[in-house]
């Protein structure tokens, strides 16, 4: 069959246009049917926007020493019968399947007929159309599956449009149920304390918390995103006394309560320029790049709140704002933010955020963020980033200067718990991600804050605070799409400024807090993962007179 397949091809060039589109049409096909990722949706949109060339010369991989240039010249200037891909090149090497080759003869046939009713029938020979006619007859089964093939998917199709959640918008859904514990002897005091210790009584919780975006698109490049949020998973720092042990995805409002907890809308000003509008709920850890991209997620990446990204990416959280990204397509990005954040204790369900005049929260006379990130990419393997965030507390609420990350007191270093004074902070970071192979990468960030006290008892004093973590991750670690994780660091500490206690003496954390965290996410599906891990906090709340807290997890992560 083969051998005489190949005879066929021998008796006119029009065969050879018969290869040609077979090896656009059919596959064009089958990847219009079964685009699944950004190669294949770039190989389709080729396919598709395949454009007629009147000259051979016109192709930039054909050269005359080819043993089929005379065929292909042939071709493109006698039966017009050639198209070419955007970027001008014809792949003539590409293999072909007999089902290519049969959707390719029809579409050389479907020429011929134009041929002929523009009377120009003379440019086919009685040859060429007896040999067209064979082929047609010995195609004819496959020409028929193709037509099946093609009607099918016309169905499936028109039954998708008819029965579609809608033409603009895409619910895409996350739940997450977690089996978790924290271990130790005693609950954690703040450096100084002079409280007596408690034991540290835990309970093994089964926890969940489920998520639903609406996201819409009315120009193809923007988006508008509403959120639904509802969940149970409590913070751990009620039972550990430390916030050092929070899980990376708590809830504010642990009564499983539904509401809308973030609304936004991000459009392209000009080709280089991306707007996002924050209308709530606004956070920059999902505006900008975080630079910890196999764990910044907080359902599928580090199980622990600080082992996520850098504590500087928590500023302005739950708030109202714009941010800029401007991207011309070289190795440099910059982005800017302004963020509004809310307030009562960062409750983003009964947060005030910028709409309540009444309380002073107004959009720009109340808690706020002014934000800038440069990013440099020198290559797919390297990526660097310096941060810049200006934050004004206005005293409304609980100062929160990491957004409970970290040691209570570098949260709050100028008033007792439950006190409020108004506070600037300037915050410095640095952040990178380098990949050394397809399946072994690392990343890390450090940080530096000074605070400065506006009002209260501490006004006039000052707080430096620093922080960092690195992340190893080794992909692919025991099967395809599974990642073993290990980050280590230091959450935010007070190491210097002019901060006095009670006793009019410098307050500053006494000793050193360390982060470790090990997890394995494995990747049940593509929409199922499981990720056990463990959290151990040395030292914590920066207090050596602490027992050492463990927080053991088992997630499991559902995404539609």
């Amino acid at each position: 069959m083969k051998k005489a397949f190949w005879n066929l091809c021998k008796v006119s060039p029009v065969v050879l246009a018969a290869a040609f589109f077979a090896a656009n049409s059919a596959v064009a096909a089958e990847v219009n049917e079964q685009v699944t990722n950004v190669a294949q949706l770039s190989e389709a949109q080729d396919y598709n926007n395949m454009s007629q060339v009147t000259s051979v010369s016109q192709f930039s991989d054909v050269q005359p020493t080819d043993w089929a240039f005379q065929a292909l010249q042939s071709l493109v200037e006698r039966y017009g019968c050639i198209a070419g891909y955007p970027n001008s090149t014809y792949r003539g090497n590409r293999a072909l399947t007999r089902y290519e080759f049969a959707a390719g003869l029809n579409s050389c046939l479907d020429r011929v007929n134009e041929l002929i009713a523009t009377a120009t029938a003379d440019l086919v020979t009685k040859q060429d159309l007896t040999t067209l006619q064979r082929l047609q007859e010995e195609f004819s089964a496959e020409l028929a599956t193709l037509r099946g093939r093609v009607d099918g998917l016309e169905a499936r199709t028109a039954e998708l449009e008819a029965n579609q959640f809608s033409t603009t918008t895409k619910l895409v859904g996350e739940g997450i149920f977690a089996v978790s514990d924290v271990f130790g002897n005693s609950r954690a005091l703040p450096g100084g304390s002079t409280a007596a210790r408690t034991d540290l009584n835990s309970n093994t919780t089964f926890s969940d918390r489920v998520r639903l975006n609406l996201y819409s698109s009315f120009t193809g490049t923007d988006q508008l995103q509403i959120r639904l949020n509802a969940g149970n998973i409590v913070n751990n720092a009620g039972v550990s006394g430390t916030n050092m042990t929070r899980l990376g995805f708590d809830v504010s409002d642990a009564t499983n309560s539904v509401a809308i907890d973030k609304i936004n809308y991000a459009f392209n000003f000009a080709n280089a320029l991306r707007v996002k509008v924050d209308a709530s709920g606004g956070e920059l850890y999902e505006n900008v790049n975080t630079f910890n991209p196999d764990f910044a997620s907080s359902g599928r990446g580090a199980l622990s709140r600080y082992g996520r990204f850098s504590p500087i990416y928590r500023q302005g959280q739950n708030g109202a704002g714009l941010t800029v990204t401007f991207n011309p397509g070289g190795p440099l990005s910059l982005t800017g933010a302004y963020l509004a954040q809310s307030t009562n204790n960062g409750n983003i369900v009964n947060g005030f955020g910028a709409n309540n005049p009444g309380l002073n929260n107004g959009l720009f006379n109340g808690d706020n963020t002014i934000f800038g990130q440069l990013s440099f990419q020198p290559s797919k393997a390297f990526n660097i980033g310096l941060t810049y965030a200006r934050s004004y507390f206005a005293g409304n609420g609980a100062n929160n200067l990491f957004q409970s990350t970290g040691s209570a007191f570098a949260n709050n270093p100028f008033v007792a718990p439950g006190t409020t004074t108004r506070t600037e902070s300037n915050n410095y970071g640095v952040e990178a991600t380098f990949q050394f192979s397809p399946k072994l990468a690392i990343s890390g960030w450090g940080g530096y804050t000074t605070a400065d006290a506006r009002s209260g008892g501490n006004a006039g004093a000052d707080a430096d605070i620093w922080y960092w973590a690195g992340a190893l991750a080794l992909k692919d670690f025991g099967g395809e799409g599974n990642v073993l994780g290990v980050i280590f660091g230091q959450p935010p500490k007070v190491t210097g400024g002019s901060i006095k206690n009670v006793a009019g003496n410098t307050n500053l954390d006494d000793s050193t807090s360390y982060h470790l965290e090990g997890l394995y996410k494995f990747k049940v599906s593509d929409n199922i993962q499981i990720t056990p891990g463990l959290l151990v906090i040395f030292n914590p709340e920066h207090n050596d007179a602490n027992d050492t807290e463990y927080v053991g997890t088992l997630r499991t992560t559902f995404t539609f």
